[in-house]
């Protein structure tokens, strides 16, 4: 997964459910998941369950912070049928939009593509400017099975997408995670070598020819990444220093490529309004590395340099059982599961009687 680091700032934005209010966890400062966890987030849309027969999520990052491009490309969103808006983040020192919404096969895909043409429209990344490594003004464009949906599913879907987008747009595109269509591309890190500005120069190169489209980046909008992957944690934690040599140095002992921990990348951020930094990471297996491993390395390292851990908080939506891992750990609670929560508890209830009534 890419570095899906962001919040922390004034531009986080309630999400567009139909009805009711979005719910942010945030951790205090002292994909292989079960799909009943992510799902039931999802099913009480429009105050009911859900009857939908599949459920694919995309998680679009784009490079901006303007709130005026924002909502022009949530627009894009909120226009097609049956898909629904749960989540946005912007801010304006990663200078990066993520979106999450959820729809079926069609629907997801039509708004991924409205969404993607608008932004390549409004984004000029000549005049970008920002802490996130990227490609392009659509950076990176995920589907992730979440109900009655394969990762192969989500992988065709990516494809169709990248080679509709590199058509109609005339933008490189090139597939990542599941859709790879080489070992190296399954990496993000392996195919933002050089970032938006020796993107011309790496499209040039032996082996890095895009997948879709041509091998020379669009005027304003660089490339485009898509694919296919399961749900990710995006975990952010602040640390109380605005010493970025000290942030970089925790960041590379989480990162897994630099000896840290599996399934993790990490990078230091300045957060200069507050006066501290942040490690942004992506945790794309979090039952194998689960958060509260993560932060306890962190703390340990923070230590090291006699800095204090002030915060933490998500990127995009939560897992339940990423949430129910970190309490079971803190608060010391044996074979605690999903099934121990009020809000489960009576949505199973209601699922079971309206099965029995019919």
């Amino acid at each position: 997964m890419n570095l899906l680091s962001c919040p922390n700032s004034n531009w986080r934005q309630k999400c567009d459910y139909p009805r009711g209010k979005k719910k942010r966890k945030v951790f205090p400062s002292s994909e292989g998941l079960k799909a009943s966890s992510i799902i039931y987030n999802y099913q009480f849309l429009k105050g009911r369950v859900m009857r939908v027969k599949e459920i694919i999520e995309c998680v679009p990052n784009l490079s901006t912070s303007d709130p005026v491009v924002v909502e022009a490309i949530l627009d894009e969103i909120r226009k097609v049928k049956n898909v629904y808006l749960l989540d946005r983040t912007y801010d304006n020192y990663y200078n990066r939009l993520v979106i999450s919404y959820i729809g079926n096969e069609n629907s997801v895909l039509a708004s991924a593509l409205n969404l993607a043409t608008k932004a390549i429209e409004l984004i000029d990344m000549n005049k970008h400017k920002g802490q996130h490594p990227r490609v392009g003004a659509v950076d990176v464009v995920p589907f992730i099975p979440i109900k009655n949906v394969t990762i192969k599913d989500c992988v065709h879907l990516a494809k169709r997408f990248g080679k509709t987008l590199a058509e109609r747009c005339g933008i490189p595109v090139y597939l990542y995670a599941e859709a790879a269509s080489s070992p190296e591309r399954s990496d993000l890190d392996w195919i933002r070598i050089g970032e938006y500005e020796r993107l011309r120069e790496m499209l040039r190169k032996p082996g890095r020819k895009p997948d879709f489209g041509p091998r020379y980046p669009h005027p304003t909008a660089g490339a485009t990444i898509t694919g296919a992957r399961k749900i990710m944690v995006g975990f952010n934690v602040n640390i109380g220093t605005p010493d970025m040599v000290i942030a970089k140095k925790i960041a590379r002992a989480l990162h897994s490529k630099s000896g840290g921990l599996t399934s993790v990348k990490a990078m230091a951020a300045e957060i200069p309004e507050r006066n501290m930094t942040q490690i942004g990471m992506s945790i794309s297996d979090f039952e194998k590395t689960p958060l509260y491993r993560v932060l306890e390395l962190i703390r340990i390292e923070a230590e090291r340099y006699r800095v204090p851990v002030v915060g933490s908080e998500f990127c995009g939506l939560a897992p339940m059982q990423a949430l129910i891992d970190a309490a079971g750990y803190y608060l010391k609670i044996g074979d605690f599961d999903e099934d121990r929560i009020l809000e489960v508890a009576v949505r199973k209830a209601l699922e079971k009687g309206r099965v029995e009534s019919g």
